[in-house]
C-alpha cells in the first residue's frame, strides 16, 4: 500500500479553512474541560463516516495534522486506508459483525484500534486477521492490534455491548490472554440518547463504565487507571471528559452534518457551505 495520498480531488480552500476551525473549536473544548489534574490529553478521535477522503486529508495535513480517525462502515474504511496516507491511525467504531472482523484486521495495516468488540467470536477473528496480515507482509511485522470491549452501560435491548459485570470480565480475559496479536486497551460505551441529550455532568452511563473499568482492573490484576475509557460523543463529550474519559469521538463537530448513508462520498470534494 502506498504511504502517498491519492485522493480523487485535493480539498478546496474553503472547505479545508472549514474543517480546521472546526477542530481548532473542538481542541479548546477538550482543553478546557479536561480536568486539571491529568497528566495526560485525551485523545480526539474525529469520526469522518460518510465523509470524503479529501476532508480527512485536509484535517491529516498541516497545520494541525491529526491522526486519528474513526469509521464505522467496513467497505468505507477499507477503501479510505486504500486511499490516504499510512500515517493515518484508523479507529473502526461502528457496530462489529463477526464475519467482517477478519477482512477488517488482515485489510487495513494502520489499523489502531477496534472499539466495538463485544464476544469472543469477534476477538478471535480480529487475531486471526491481524495474524494473516503480518504473515502476508513479510518483515513488516507491526504492533498488536489495539480494542476496546464494548460496554453495554444502558441495559437497552438490541444495544450492541458485553452486560456490565461477568461478561466484560470474561470478554477483556481472553483478549488479554488468549489472542496474542491483540492489546487490551480498554472500554468503550456508546450512552443513552436520552442522558446524553442532557447533558451536564453525572450521566449514568460514565458512572457506571468507570465501575466496570474498576471491577475488570481488580478481577485481571491490572493497575488502577490503566484501561482506557472510551466514551463521550459530539453532543456529551465535554461532560464525559470531566468525569475522566481518556478518549471522545467527535463527528459533527468537526465535519458537520452527514448525509443519508447512500448518499454518502468516500472520495472526491466537498463544496464549502453548508452540507
Amino acid at each position: 500500500m502506498s504511504s502517498s495520498p491519492t485522493p480523487e480531488m485535493p480539498p478546496n480552500a474553503l472547505r479545508t479553512s472549514q474543517l480546521n476551525q472546526n477542530l481548532t473549536h473542538i481542541h479548546s473544548l477538550l482543553t478546557a474541560s479536561t480536568p486539571a489534574h491529568r497528566t495526560t490529553t485525551p485523545l480526539l478521535v474525529a469520526v469522518s463516516k460518510l465523509k470524503p477522503a479529501s476532508d480527512i486529508l485536509a484535517l491529516h495535513s498541516t497545520p494541525h495534522s491529526h491522526l486519528h480517525f474513526g469509521e464505522n462502515y467496513l467497505q468505507e474504511l477499507l477503501s479510505k486506508a486504500e486511499t490516504l496516507p499510512r500515517s493515518i491511525r484508523w479507529h473502526f467504531i461502528g457496530a462489529l459483525q463477526t464475519n467482517k472482523c477478519k477482512p477488517l484486521a488482515e485489510g487495513v495495516p494502520n489499523l489502531w484500534c477496534v472499539e466495538s468488540v463485544d464476544s469472543v467470536k469477534k476477538a478471535r477473528a480480529l487475531d486471526r486477521g491481524r495474524a494473516v496480515l503480518w504473515e502476508r507482509e513479510e518483515g513488516r511485522r507491526g504492533e498488536r492490534l489495539r480494542v476496546c470491549v464494548q460496554v453495554n452501560t444502558s441495559g437497552e435491548e438490541g444495544k450492541s455491548g458485553c452486560a456490565p459485570g461477568e461478561e466484560t470480565v470474561g470478554l477483556c480475559r481472553i483478549v488479554r490472554d488468549e489472542c496474542p496479536q491483540l492489546e487490551l486497551r480498554g472500554l468503550m460505551t456508546i450512552g443513552a440518547l436520552a442522558r446524553s441529550k442532557e447533558g451536564g455532568d453525572g450521566n449514568e452511563d460514565f458512572l457506571s463504565l468507570k465501575r466496570v473499568r474498576g471491577e475488570v482492573e481488580r478481577e485481571l490484576g491490572i493497575g488502577e487507571g490503566e484501561l482506557a475509557l472510551s466514551m463521550g460523543m459530539s453532543g456529551d463529550f465535554e461532560g464525559a471528559l470531566r468525569e475522566g474519559s481518556d478518549e471522545v469521538r467527535v463527528g459533527t463537530g468537526i465535519f458537520g452534518e452527514r448525509p443519508a448513508k447512500g448518499d454518502g462520498e468516500v472520495k472526491g470534494e466537498v463544496e464549502g457551505g453548508k452540507e
